[in-house]
């Protein structure tokens, strides 16, 4: 009996011990307008099981006591919520969940709504998440960069299969916005004319777009302005820019605000450049967007935007350095450079935009557009330089090291420019659709007026050796010269019509859009057509496909870069290029990992153009022949992988490959020979020809031609705790060309390094489950509040943007390398209201 009790004694003490402490956590799922949320799922962070909320959007769930651990709130269409506990045993807490309607970065994870997959070309990116994202430009761009790759960060601007940064096009609510003109580099540029905080929906186009959209050959950028019905707002800080927004309307909700302040320094990515000196860059703006719902049938809207840029720069001194391999020799190169003088540049920009909508019926839609865009842009630089080239000693162990110690050249140059330009543009615009059974109408007309003053007073001075270039005594010669003044006058007329059609058996299977477009200017007085077509298919096969088919032409007039030569003087005979498009494509919902949701997308694309304005870019310049005598073509296959490698976590990958060739009219060059039959130089005293051979240069590369470009955003966080998240974001793309000025024989034969670059950003929540906090906490009123540590460039990669040539004793050229940013931190603050 006693040895029975001592047993059951320590069987209960077992059983005691082995017992599971637990607690209890119960409450209510609301949405953003205190309404309950029925099936939001709730599971404890790292397992499997969990419960949903009922009808009422009550739950209760068992969970582990004494440890810490999350609960994780999820629903389609909301964005997630993590809260963090900590219970003792037995203990029940009651809480109260709010959930916002959000989604991902990328809306292309899992796409429900077919008529979006069934869009060539398209990307939808919701721009919520965009200002977390570690990317020196930030924003909507920096989304798009690790889509179709870049070679500059410190530009917003990016290149589309194979075309120029003047071929895209962007709509804010449906008005075209314009980029400055006059910015020569990426260290110029001011703020993105999009503020991604006021932003709700974003269309990206990369080719074969719809004929409602305008007349340029490669990409639209179509965005639109968030309708809030609540109080809202952001704020955000960091070493690089500061902004804040404010959101809502009012009680009977049919007036609606959106108003936005951003400002931006780029001193800091700057002050790293390899020319040293006193940077001095300043660019800030406002936006406000306004709604007035008069009743059902009418709506005003009013988007307005006021922004500028200052860029003030007092070079002091570069050292530059390049090596050299050959068979024959290597060297390490180096240019000493001490300047003096300094750059003083302005950008302002305003835009008036009004909007009358109209709903006569729930079938008919109209809408009238007037809108003004004013550019004012300023360009004031004296700048002297000095230099001295050759080999630079590398030896530490020396005591000239860091240091010329071969001269091969020394010279003097300077650039003296003040220019100006003054664009101004207004349009009044009608566009309207009629849904119609399976039909599905879009037509539009607009008039616009131009009006573009352009001064250019611009010279360059360089002396090599003690000789001014080009050398003719006894004159003193100017080695580049650009003097005029322009005003010019432009009338636009354009309109489309295009019909979306749904076919097959349930009228969903099969998407025919086809619709035309006209376009007429009376500067280049041309009257252009470019029926655009496209067609989808989803079979009825056991895979989640899309097949899409998309043709048309893509005409592009001139604005004012195209009309601008080399020499500075205007051609306004300059006609429009011409694009002939077709694209093939397939789109693929699939279950990867764990069984989450992927989406592959692939496309292939050939683009034939004639009429050509053949161009040269240097950092982010476009400089135009201004002669359309040129033909040229792009072909590629690009595929994109969007998925979850980790559950909640986004992640995509995408690659590209790309060919794009250009053939120039009469693009030939003379070899000489003497008597012998030897290759001789003509322009030398002592050799005379006697004989010469005519080579025609045929197909070129391209200034954007790229092989090979590759894009990967990871996103992953702790496996306890999804409030501490890291990000990561890589680029690569193969060599590109780059010209050599005033060369026939070697156009685009410079080659620019491939360009790789690794930006990472990790981020703690700091501030969390508003519903929560004490009403005396002065926090009680933010959503949220993120910090971020961002390091850019954290291979350190000296990423090349162009080539800066000069000569030595012999006249022998040499090119050097200007180079991009080193590896950087950046510190952010975001805090939601």
């Amino acid at each position: 009996m006693k040895i029975a009790l001592a047993w059951l004694l320590t069987l209960m003490c077992f059983t005691a011990v082995a017992k599971k402490k637990q607690a209890a956590i119960s409450g209510t799922v609301l949405d953003e307008n205190d309404k309950p949320l029925t099936k939001v799922s709730i599971t404890i962070l790292g397992k499997t099981t969990g419960t949903v909320t009922n009808d009422s959007g009550t739950f209760s769930i068992k969970v582990p006591a004494g440890k810490a651990f999350a609960l994780i709130f999820s629903h389609t269409g909301y964005n997630e919520v993590q809260k963090n506990f900590y219970l003792s045993d037995s203990e029940n807490e009651n809480v109260t969940i709010k959930m916002e309607r959000g989604g991902k970065i990328l809306e292309t994870i899992t796409v429900t709504d077919d008529a979006l997959r069934k869009e060539a070309g398209l990307v939808r990116i919701n721009p919520k998440n965009a200002i977390t994202m570690p990317s020196t430009v930030g924003g909507i761009e920096g989304l798009i960069k690790t889509l179709v790759g870049s070679n500059n960060e410190l530009t917003s601007q990016f290149s589309v299969r194979g075309g120029n940064y003047d071929e895209n096009l962007m709509y804010i609510n449906d008005f075209e916005i314009f980029r400055p003109y006059l910015v020569r580099s990426g260290q110029q540029e001011g703020l993105s004319f999009i503020n991604p905080e006021l932003a709700k929906n974003v269309s990206f186009y990369n080719g074969g777009f719809q004929a409602k959209y305008g007349d340029k050959m490669s990409s639209v950028l179509d965005i639109q302005y968030k309708k809030p019905k609540a109080f809202g707002g952001s704020a955000y800080i960091s070493l690089l820019e500061q902004g804040f927004h404010f959101e809502g309307s009012n009680k009977k909700q049919n007036v609606t605000y959106l108003i936005g302040v951003r400002n931006k320094s780029n001193r800091n990515l700057l002050s790293s450049q390899e020319t040293v000196g006193s940077y001095i860059p300043s660019s800030g703006d406002i936006q406000a967007f306004v709604t007035y719902k008069v009743n059902e049938k009418w709506q005003l809207e009013m988007l307005g935007n006021v922004s500028a840029t200052k860029f003030t720069f007092f070079p002091q001194s570069a050292q530059k350095t390049t090596s050299v391999f050959s068979p024959l020799f290597t060297a390490n190169l180096g240019l000493d450079i001490a300047f003096e003088g300094q750059e003083r540049d302005g950008y302002s920009t305003s835009m008036i935009g009004l909007s009358m909508l109209y709903n006569p019926t729930k079938k008919l839609k109209l809408k009238w557009m007037v809108s003004r865009f004013e550019n004012k842009e300023n360009e004031n630089f004296d700048i002297a330089a000095s230099y001295l080239f050759g080999d630079r000693d590398f030896d530490r162990s020396s005591s000239t090291f860091g240091q010329i110690t071969n001269p091969l050249g020394a010279g003097y140059y300077q650039n003296y420019g003040r220019n100006s330009l003054d664009i101004e543009v207004y349009n009044a615009t009608l566009k309207g659709s009629i849904d119609h059974r399976k039909h599905f109408i879009q037509f539009g007309n607009s008039i616009e007026q131009t009006n573009i003053i352009d001064k250019l007073n611009e010279w360059e001075y360089q002396d090599s050796a003690g000789y001014s270039l080009p050398y003719r005594p006894p004159n003193f010669n100017l080695f580049k010269t650009y003097n005029s003044i322009a005003s010019l006058s432009v009338q636009k007329f354009s309109g489309y019509v295009q019909d979306n059609i749904r076919l097959g058996s349930n009228g969903k299977d099969v998407t025919l859009q086809a619709g035309i477009r006209y376009n007429y200017n009376t500067q280049s007085k041309q009257f252009l057509l470019s029926p655009r077509m496209q067609v989808s298919i989803k079979p009825q096969w056991e895979n989640d496909v899309v097949l899409k088919l998309a043709a048309g032409t893509y005409h592009q007039p001139p604005f004012y870069r195209e009309l601008r030569r080399y020499d500075g003087t205007l051609n306004t005979q300059v006609q429009a290029q011409k694009s002939y498009q077709f694209v093939a494509g397939m789109d693929y919902n699939f279950a990867g990992l764990g069984g989450r949701p992927f989406r592959l997308t692939t496309e292939a694309y050939y683009k034939h153009m004639t009429d050509v304005d053949v161009y040269d870019v240097e950092n982010v310049k476009i400089r135009y022949a201004a002669n359309n005598n040129a033909k040229a073509y792009a072909a590629g296959v690009e595929a994109r992988l969007f998925g979850e490698l980790v559950k909640d976590a986004e992640s995509w990958f995408s690659i590209g490959f790309m060919r794009t060739r250009e053939n120039l009219d009469n693009d030939f060059y003379y070899q000489y020979k003497n008597a012998a039959g030897e290759i001789i130089n003509a322009q030398t005293a002592d050799q005379t020809p006697a004989d010469s051979i005519k080579t025609n240069l045929g197909w070129l590369r391209r200034p954007t031609d790229r092989f090979l470009t590759v894009g990967l955003y990871l996103e992953d966080y702790l496996p306890t705790n999804k409030n501490f998240k890291v990000h990561v974001s890589t680029i690569y793309g193969t060599n590109m060309p780059f010209n050599i000025p005033n060369s026939v024989r070697w156009r685009n034969a410079l080659i620019i390094d491939p360009y790789i670059r690794v930006d990472i950003g990790f981020s703690v929540q700091l501030l969390t489950e508003k519903s929560q906090r004490r009403s005396h906490s002065p926090f009680k009123n933010f959503q949220n509040v993120w910090a971020s540590l961002e390091v850019f460039n954290i291979i350190d990669k000296p990423n090349t943007i162009s080539y800066q040539q000069v000569k030595d004793f012999s006249n022998t050229i040499y090119s050097i390398p200007n180079r991009l940013t080193p590896r950087l931190v950046n510190v952010k603050v975001v805090a939601r209201f």
